[in-house]
């Protein structure tokens, strides 16, 4: 329940005019408790983003959240902090399935939504009050959509990687225009409804190499024809987006899967989660949950890069999210694949949450996981810097220390996801410590700047990470 005297009225809500029930949280995840806010508008199917100083974002939603804006700047656990919905600006466009995407100087890109074949930015272009057509997003809608939620990659060469049904562009926003049209992903639709899920893989070594990998979604028209049974399928397109004449790769999961999420853990490799073998996106349209997790591990040979992991035993189908944690574990919530809370059914609402623990947690690696002991809390771009590490077991490789964001997870696409190796030396003993000397990002197309999970991972084992803030 929402304090007292804090309820909304909500004239489109034919079911409870006056509510007074929380419809967003502050989770403590050192003590699972969990501290009600307040939000004005209706955020269903909206977007977000975080900005660079730390707050949170929000865009659109349905009914009287269509064009709102609101804001949730985060506070110390002993002070009170709460959404803001913004009354001096709002979207040119209404947003419903769209997604956001920092850019290098920190403004966001709002790609898209039903019905919107726009973008528009956050704060707004000066140069510039009106929302931009972008004739990709229409030239891609089929007649079950297709193009929601579309998936947006930043790429290191600042330009953005946009994907919708089985399509992608390479898009200059600076100029507002299409610059390249990449090959087209066989397989099917990806996008909502049809939703498979999307990462851009590692960024390291000279930055300038971008690989992007779409995996899993429904068959066309298992949304027209409210097929719960339609099997998904379980290819996998793996492309070079910042190569000149790319091609995509294939390969296929173990399982087909829709509506699965795809998080980049420390360590680079993909964790795919969630989501059902058969039907579609939607209410009731998903069946035969996808248990297994799977680890997909992008150095190794094709064929050889698919691990299957122990399974759940929490079916999480439409409406579910999966979030990488600062201890290296992943966060995972919802499913609600009913349009009203439903208990009863064979699928039903899923108010549990659950951490997900990789392999690399197991208790025989304990003593090679390194622990952060020293890390500035501040670096610029370019920067060298230094990082103290202790080990239980003596280091005997490289010791990595890689930049993990906060993205906004919704819909089976974690909008903004990104994770940056930095340039390292070997470790070098000091003082009972390992001295590791890095280099900051070099620019914000390489890591927009933000705050980051800053992890050292030995032999393939991450440390708990240390928040770190990338300013220019």
């Amino acid at each position: 329940m929402l304090p007292k005297g804090h309820c909304r009225y909500d004239r489109h809500d034919n079911v409870l005019k006056k509510d007074c029930y929380a419809h967003s949280v502050v989770f403590d995840l050192q003590t699972n408790e969990i501290r009600p806010l307040m939000i004005l508008t209706d955020t269903w199917c909206s977007s977000g983003q975080f900005l660079s100083d730390g707050t949170l974002l929000q865009t659109g939603g349905d009914l009287d959240g269509f064009k709102k804006i609101r804001k949730f700047e985060p506070c110390e656990p002993d002070r009170f902090c709460d959404w803001v919905e913004l009354k001096d600006v709002e979207l040119i466009n209404g947003r419903w399935y769209a997604t956001n995407q920092i850019l290098p100087d920190g403004t966001v890109i709002i790609v898209g939504g039903r019905g919107t074949n726009t973008v528009e930015y956050y704060p707004p272009r000066k140069t510039q009050n009106r929302a931009v057509e972008l004739k990709f997003l229409a030239e891609v809608e089929d007649n079950q959509m297709d193009n929601l939620y579309p998936y947006v990659h930043l790429l290191p060469n600042s330009h953005l990687f946009i994907f919708a049904n089985n399509k992608a562009v390479m898009y200059d926003h600076e100029d507002n225009k299409v610059i390249h049209e990449y090959p087209e992903l066989l397989g099917g639709p990806r996008n909502y409804p049809s939703a498979g899920s999307s990462v851009m893989l590692a960024l390291d070594g000279d930055f300038k190499t971008a690989v992007i990998v779409i995996c899993g979604g429904a068959e066309y028209g298992a949304f027209i024809e409210r097929s719960t049974d339609t099997p998904a399928h379980g290819s996998c397109g793996r492309i070079i987006a910042t190569d000149p004449n790319p091609v995509w790769e294939m390969e296929d999961m173990p399982f087909g899967r829709v509506m699965g999420d795809m998080v980049m853990l420390p360590t680079g490799d993909v964790l795919i989660i969630n989501g059902a073998q058969s039907g579609t996106q939607g209410f009731g349209m998903g069946s035969n949950p996808c248990l297994n997790p799977v680890l997909y591990r992008p150095d190794q040979p094709i064929g050889l890069r698919f691990m299957t992991l122990n399974p759940a035993t929490v079916p999480r189908m439409y409406h579910s999210t999966a979030n990488l944690l600062p201890d290296g574990r992943v966060l995972l919530a919802g499913s609600n694949p009913h349009y009203l809370y439903n208990f009863a059914a064979e699928f039903p609402t899923e108010l549990r949450l659950e951490a997900f623990s990789p392999e690399y947690l197991s208790l025989d690696r304990a003593n090679i996981r390194p622990v952060i002991e020293g890390i500035p809390e501040t670096v610029r771009y370019g920067e060298a810097f230094d990082v103290f590490v202790t080990v239980p077991l003596p280091v005997v490789g490289v010791v990595e220390v890689n930049f993990g964001n906060a993205p906004f997870a919704t819909h089976s696409f974690s909008q903004g996801q990104r994770l940056v190796k930095l340039t390292v030396t070997p470790s070098v003993p000091v003082d009972g410590r390992y001295r590791i000397k890095c280099t900051a990002p070099p620019n914000g197309a390489v890591a927009p700047p933000g705050y980051y999970m800053a992890f050292a991972v030995n032999q393939g084992v991450p440390s708990v990470a240390r928040w770190v803030h990338l300013v220019p």
